[in-house]
């Protein structure tokens, strides 16, 4: 679809947000697929203390789910993001033979997300606002407006504060504790700060967003 169709689809900043939302988030079916391989290693290390058994498992279910995407020509998206998460994960734990290990690049992933994120409510070029430049087919015609920008930032803390529970949470975890139980309460954290956090904080965004009708202006052509 165009960027001109778009916005006639959208005439409104949180119209436009939504949509754009409902797109990255994938749905059901991607919450499941991305809670799955995790449950497999952790339940895998938990019964077996092998990691190369865990990681295997966790690596070939992901695979598995990629195929089914492919064979059923739906999107792939979200179980490829998985997958790569999750090779990085086991690349980590099989270099290091300690299989809370696997859990150490989201811990990093989160902690870094969550930077950028403040980095840009602080420098008032929230990354939300970003969703708004893709519809309008201006990436940054959006921050002229301080309505919107502060919309954007309002928007943005709540992608940022999931993030910063992850790390507060299984940090400290991947520190300071050893054997099965600091690798199931990591599987744990995992799994319940993953996707639920997130549909938290989707819940809040939608309930901010159902609250304005800010319309989209459209970038001024030059003369």
């Amino acid at each position: 679809m165009s960027a001109e169709a778009e916005e006639v689809a959208h005439d409104t900043v949180e119209a436009a947000v939504r949509a754009q939302l409902a797109k990255a988030f994938g749905g059901v079916r991607g919450i499941i697929e991305a809670a799955v391989p995790t449950i497999a290693f952790t339940l895998s290390w938990i019964f077996t203390e092998d990691l190369k058994i865990s990681l295997i498992i966790s690596v070939s279910l992901a695979v598995v789910l990629l195929v089914a995407r492919i064979a059923q020509r739906s999107t792939p998206q979200f179980v490829i993001n998985s997958l790569i998460g999750i090779a990085i994960g086991a690349f980590f734990a099989s270099r290091t033979g300690d299989a809370k290990d696997y859990f150490l690049p989201g811990i990093l992933w989160n902690a870094g997300y969550s930077v950028a994120m403040l980095l840009s409510i602080v420098t008032r070029w929230p990354v939300v606002g970003f969703l708004i430049g893709s519809v309008t087919g201006d990436p940054t015609a959006w921050h002229k407006d301080p309505g919107i920008v502060r919309l954007c930032a309002k928007l943005t803390w709540m992608l940022l504060i999931p993030c910063v529970i992850r790390v507060a949470v299984q940090l400290p975890v991947w520190l300071f504790g050893g054997g099965d139980e600091a690798v199931a309460a990591l599987g744990f954290a995992k799994i319940v700060m993953g996707w639920p956090l997130q549909v938290a904080a989707l819940g809040a965004m939608l309930w901010l967003l159902g609250r304005g009708r800010t319309p989209i202006k459209s970038p001024v052509a030059p003369a």
